[in-house]
């Protein structure tokens, strides 16, 4: 079992920065990824980026490179999203998620991620 804690969420105006946490805790060995993924009201979950634990690796969403940037701090088994030029479109809850099989590529794919953190709201106001 692995346990996310996130952390970071809030209210911010457009055009301003957030960077969210996620810390992971208990079977955290091996070769995982990490990624973020974030569901707007009414709207699907969507995946944002993700990053290999072992070789730094990442992947991210097109739409999405450029603003939002993914670091792992592996000592505490911690990633981080640092998100700038936020934009309205951007207010959802934000999602951390471990992919305990990835190997060195992270994958974009939700369905390969086997755990979840609770989410944390980011509010981005105009």
């Amino acid at each position: 079992q692995v346990q996310l804690v996130e952390s970071g969420g809030g209210l911010v105006q457009a055009g301003g920065s957030l960077r969210l946490s996620c810390a992971a805790s208990g079977r955290t060995s091996g070769n995982y990824a990490m990624g973020w993924f974030r569901q707007a009201p009414g709207k699907e979950r969507e995946f944002i980026t993700a990053i290999s634990r072992s070789t730094g690796t990442t992947s991210s969403s097109d739409s999405m490179k450029g603003r939002f940037t993914i670091t792992i701090d592996s000592t505490k088994n911690t990633v981080y999203l640092q998100m700038v030029n936020l934009k309205p479109e951007d207010t959802a809850i934000y999602y951390c998620a471990f992919d305990a099989g990835a190997g060195y590529i992270p994958r974009a794919d939700q369905r390969r991620y086997d755990y979840w953190g609770q989410g944390t709201q980011v509010t981005v106001s105009s």
